[in-house]
């Protein structure tokens, strides 16, 4: 991390206290932006009688949607440039360039980009109607819509939560979900290859069959499954402490839907083709290497509550101290997906990740 990120990240802890308070009274205020038809929905739900939702389950529910703008954004950039615009997911404008790169990983990849794109967006206005139809306050984060995205012909000219032009992509949970160990056990993984300060999208427009596009594609391919392959283990960290059994149908359920999206980018990074730069970074033959074998996508067994057990395939890792609330706004960040935000942004996220992390599961709710 650099030394002006860290400061930022420091700098949020410490003041997370006082960030939270005055962000939730402006996201009371100011509310989130949803269609009527959620507005109603949300009306009416919470005029059925349903019970008030805690303050535990609130704020991981708020951390949730704050997440999953965040990924809405991100997924919104990939979109534009290499999936497809519709009704559903609108905005931009393809570049043919990078989708023939990224059909190199597979022919479906502009389908499934889009279609990425679409949940994180349902998960983002359900989370965000949810809270506000139990009385609590929904997530807001438009003021930071600051970092500049792609100039490259077909991306919009608008203010972007997250940056996507200097990723430093983590590969290693392709290792880790290949091999019988667990990270909270202690485990640790290499990385594959070694993508740093790199772009995930064009930043300018680049010429078709270049290896610099193809790069660029390869990258995006593996960050997908980075992406989701933590909001899958987030999800399941954060089940725990739900204290309602609505609030754990709610993280649990829409945890089964990150868990299907990192297995369709585990099994589409393995067909990112070798790539040389020209500039040192080498992209290997991932099927030259027993350990890195593209055809293994399901989870392999690895060590689960004690290494006493048999080998179980699951989600890993599973704690809250490698992939809690806290836990992954420090990862995303040290990929460089927040680089440029304000200090502001890294106040309000942590703010609402620590009292997510906070949340204690308390008996007693329906």
């Amino acid at each position: 991390m650099s030394s002006e990120r860290k400061s930022s990240v420091e700098s949020a802890e410490r003041s997370n206290g006082l960030a939270r308070r005055s962000f939730l009274k402006g996201a009371g205020a100011v509310g989130v932006m949803v269609p009527a038809s959620f507005a109603v929905e949300a009306r009416s739900y919470a005029e059925s009688g349903s019970s008030v939702l805690g303050r535990g389950d609130a704020a991981i529910l708020q951390f949730l949607a704050a997440i999953e703008t965040i990924e809405t954004d991100l997924w919104q950039q990939y979109n534009e440039l290499g999936g497809i615009v519709d009704s559903e997911v609108p905005g931009g404008s393809p570049i043919p360039a990078y989708v023939q790169a990224l059909q190199v990983l597979d022919g479906d990849m502009p389908q499934y980009i889009h279609d990425n794109t679409e949940d994180e967006i349902s998960h983002m206005k359900f989370l965000n109607a949810y809270l506000a139809a139990k009385g609590a306050a929904p997530v807001n984060l438009d003021a930071f819509r600051t970092i500049p995205g792609s100039k490259a012909t077909g991306a919009q000219q608008i203010g972007r939560l997250t940056n996507l032009m200097e990723l430093t992509v983590d590969t290693s949970w392709y290792t880790r979900y290949r091999s019988t160990g667990n990270p909270d056990f202690g485990d640790s993984f290499p990385q594959i290859v070694n993508l740093i300060d790199l772009p995930g999208i064009p930043a300018t427009d680049v010429p078709v069959n270049s290896d610099a596009i193809q790069l660029i594609a390869n990258t995006a391919g593996f960050h997908f499954a980075t992406i989701e392959q933590g909001g899958s283990s987030l999800y399941d960290a954060l089940s725990l402490k739900c204290s309602s059994l609505l609030a754990l149908r709610i993280v649990t359920s829409i945890e089964g839907s990150e868990v299907a999206h990192f297995e369709i980018w585990n099994d589409k990074a393995g067909d990112a083709p070798p790539v040389d730069s020209g500039d040192g970074l080498v992209f290997p033959d991932l099927n030259l290497n027993p350990a890195t074998q593209t055809n293994q996508v399901m989870p392999k067994p690895c060590k689960f509550i004690s290494p006493d057990l048999p080998l179980c395939s699951i989600i890993r890792p599973t704690s809250i101290e490698l992939n809690g609330a806290t836990a992954v706004v420090n990862f995303l960040n040290d990929t460089g997906l927040f680089h440029g935000q304000s200090q502001g942004f890294f106040d309000t996220l942590f703010a609402l990740a620590k009292a997510a992390d906070e949340a204690k599961r308390e008996c007693g709710h329906g």
